[in-house]
């Protein structure tokens, strides 16, 4: 059960530390920020593990897992940006 809030936690600082990376704080809500988080975590793991050999996991706070989740979500967010708008900020 713990493991779950420190996920949010976590997710929800790499969404918002992402957010304003890309630029985007301003049309995210916390909601939204905790989903890009701990979705870039995944992102984050699958490039970064066979890549570099990291992983970390938001379940358990880590400065490995935060930049590994933060470095996925401005992956995802990047991909959001060429959804809709034809590029990357």
């Amino acid at each position: 059960m713990l493991g779950w809030i420190i996920a949010l936690v976590v997710g929800g600082i790499a969404g918002w530390l992402a957010s304003i990376v890309m630029n985007r704080d301003a049309s995210m809500g916390i909601f939204w920020n905790i989903v890009v988080g701990c979705v870039g975590s995944l992102i984050g793991n699958a490039i970064a593990g066979p890549l570099l050999g990291l992983s970390g996991s938001v379940q358990e706070f880590s400065l490995v897992g935060l930049l590994v989740a933060l470095f996925g979500a401005i992956v995802l967010l990047a991909i959001v940006n060429l959804i809709q708008r034809g590029r990357v900020r």
